[in-house]
């Protein structure tokens, strides 16, 4: 069954209602740049949420090129971090803790990805100048090519609840990543939305 990832968590409500529908993993975005759409929560916000979970949900660290020292510092609170910058293989965390991000632009290589060990990795749209949380979707056939290395892909980019179930059968990603996709405004979700995303990843290929 596919996995769900819900990012952009900014409030225990929405947490809550993410790890009720069935959530595998939920999303912090650390990174300062996701100010402007207000998907940024700040790190002592996100521990006091993450305290009030249930278990068994998986909890992550969006993060932008930090250093060693910080990523360390977030996965005493944190199950892994999330990579979405420029950092280079050496700059991660031990492989079984890190989720390594791309955006698949026109100079994308598979190839590429595979430099960097981690548990799994996260491709996105790339648009100039961003480093996720645009809401446009990723190429699904470059994708398509990075689930056939074997490595656990985690589809992101302009999923929806509409369009999820499309995207699972024709990439056949490990997970799947939405953050816009079940806003009702930047930085709250909609939580028929969230259920609705879930339910569509994860019936897909019933």
């Amino acid at each position: 069954m596919t996995r769900v990832k819900i990012c952009g968590i900014t409030s225990l409500e929405d947490a809550l209602a993410a790890s009720e529908a069935g959530a595998d993993a939920l999303g912090f975005v650390l990174a300062p740049e996701a100010k402007k759409r207000n998907r940024y929560i700040e790190p002592e916000a996100a521990f006091e949420i993450i305290a009030q979970l249930p278990p068994f949900i998986t909890t992550v660290a969006v993060c932008v090129d930090e250093s060693v020292q910080q990523l360390a510092y977030y996965l005493t609170y944190f199950d892994c971090v999330q990579c979405c910058g420029s950092e280079s293989p050496s700059d991660l965390p031990p492989a079984q803790v890190t989720l390594k991000a791309f955006r698949v632009g026109p100079d994308f290589e598979v190839q590429r990805m595979l430099y960097y060990e981690a548990r799994g990795y996260v491709l996105d749209a790339s648009v100039q100048g961003e480093h996720g949380g645009t809401g446009q979707t990723c190429d699904w056939a470059v994708a398509r090519e990075a689930v056939a290395t074997g490595r656990p892909i985690v589809l992101a980019g302009g999923l929806t609840p509409e369009n999820v179930a499309g995207a699972v059968r024709e990439v056949r990603p490990f997970a799947v990543d939405t953050s816009s996709g079940v806003e009702s405004t930047p930085g709250k979700k909609d939580h028929d939305r969230i259920r609705a995303f879930i339910h569509n990843a994860k019936t897909s290929l019933a």
